[in-house]
């Protein structure tokens, strides 16, 4: 079974980041400077991610090449 909604751990898993990231983010919002917030959602006091929104949210980034253009 293929689960749509994530906890704050598995989140943390899956895209790599910390969950103090995780809890910073929805706390203060999208900053100037920082990486923004993954979408999230609540049921009752639960915080959920949708796998949907989180990879929507990976794929907005920018791919970097760090210096393969030049080679050959």
């Amino acid at each position: 079974m293929n689960k749509r909604s994530y906890t704050e751990k598995e989140v943390s898993e899956y895209i790599g980041m910390s969950r103090s990231f995780l809890r910073q983010s929805r706390m203060d919002g999208n900053r100037d400077n920082r990486t923004p917030a993954p979408p999230f959602i609540k049921v009752g006091r639960a915080v959920r991610y949708l796998k949907e929104d989180l990879d929507n949210w990976l794929n907005s980034f920018a791919k970097q090449t760090h210096g393969l253009e030049g080679m050959k």
